[in-house]
């Protein structure tokens, strides 16, 4: 009997499927290692790029942060000054609330005196219509066609004789007919109509033309321009044409007229001669009421400030059209600090033959 072959649990093929099994567990982690290796390098570079990003975008942040504070140190700077300005403005605010304050009394007593100066000019407006009605009616008695009665002795104005057949009086209606000193001219050049028209040295003017009026001879003509920068008839329907002085109506009416005229603007004396050539027949005697040298020529002046001998020049380019066919008597009213004024119109006087007289106040 043939004996037995003994048993054995671990064979060889036993072993090699233990090893092979075991292979392919070891092979099956490594691969599944070797993917989540990739898997983590790629998650690596997301994040490295991620990282690059924010650090770029910390950059930008950076300079950004830079310019805000910049920014904000400017606005600081700013609202300090603004706020400066503001205590600045708050002060000079009570200031002139403080000046209104003492200006609105002011204002307030001189628009009662405006307003008492414009009762008191239509009072003598009511006045002097009830006197024209009156002159109408009867003349005064004597030769003369109108009466006129003033204040000073004139005995002394006999230099200044009306004469003519045919008078024309030139007045200045300029804004330095209303006082002799120009900062009392700019003043009042700043006032309403109403006390530019009852400046001191105006009413001395119109009462020239007046006592002129009261002068005239029987039958003889008159007419009145008044002249500035332009020249014209007062009466501006009557421009180019002569008035017959026997006529209260004219008279009074031209004298009306001439109370009305608000003083203003520069002065042109060679648009005054030029006008003189726009009355047919020409006059036989021309009165000059002005008060200093012109301040324009023919046409406005390129700048507004003009000296003495600018105005020398522009009287004697004026006098260029004055012939001694234009005898001219010239009653001047000085502007103080005018030198040159009073010995150029003696000139003129001279050349055409005429008069010149310069005025006391209390004329006439």
């Amino acid at each position: 009997m043939r004996k037995r072959r003994a048993f054995e649990v671990f064979t060889l093929s036993f072993l090699d499927c233990i090893c092979c099994g075991f292979g392919a567990v070891v092979l099956f982690y490594t691969i599944v290692q070797a993917q989540a290796g990739a898997q983590e390098v790629l998650h690596i570079d997301q994040l490295t790029g991620e990282v690059s990003k924010l650090e770029e975008e910390v950059k930008v942040g950076t300079r950004n942060l830079v310019v805000l504070r910049n920014s904000l140190e400017k606005t600081d700077q700013d609202a300090a000054a603004a706020k400066a300005r503001a205590i600045r403005v708050a002060a000079e605010l009570k200031k002139r609330k403080e000046q209104t304050s003492v200006d609105d009394g002011d204002t307030i007593a001189k628009r009662e005196h405006i307003n008492k100066l414009i009762a008191d000019i239509k009072s003598l407006e009511e006045g002097n219509k009830r006197l024209q009605g009156g002159a109408l009616d009867k003349g005064p008695a004597g030769d003369r066609i109108k009466a006129f009665r003033g204040r000073g002795d004139r005995r002394y104005i006999s230099a200044l004789r009306i004469k003519g057949k045919r008078v024309l009086v030139l007045l200045d209606t300029s804004a330095s007919m209303m006082e002799d000193d120009v900062v009392k001219v700019i003043r009042l050049r700043n006032q309403p109509e109403a006390a530019r028209k009852l400046a001191p040295k105006w009413r001395r003017a119109i009462d020239m033309v007046e006592w002129v009026s009261a002068q005239l001879p029987a039958n003889s003509q008159f007419q009145v321009y008044g002249f500035n920068v332009k020249a014209r008839a007062v009466v501006a329907d009557t421009h180019g044409k002569w008035l017959d002085s026997n006529d209260p109506r004219a008279i009074n009416n031209v004298l009306a007229a001439t109370r009305n005229i608000v003083p203003g603007d520069g002065t042109s004396l060679v648009n005054a001669f030029i006008s003189v050539r726009t009355i047919n027949p020409q006059p036989d005697q021309i009165i000059l009421i002005t008060d200093g040298l012109p301040t324009q020529g023919s046409v406005p002046p390129s700048r507004k400030f003009i000296n003495v001998r600018d105005r020398e020049k522009l009287f004697d380019d004026a006098t260029k059209t004055v012939t001694r066919d234009m005898p001219m008597d010239v009653v001047l009213l000085p502007m103080k600090g005018d030198l040159l004024a009073a010995h150029a119109y003696w000139r003129l006087a001279r050349k055409t033959g005429g008069s010149y007289v310069i005025p006391s106040r209390d004329w006439p």
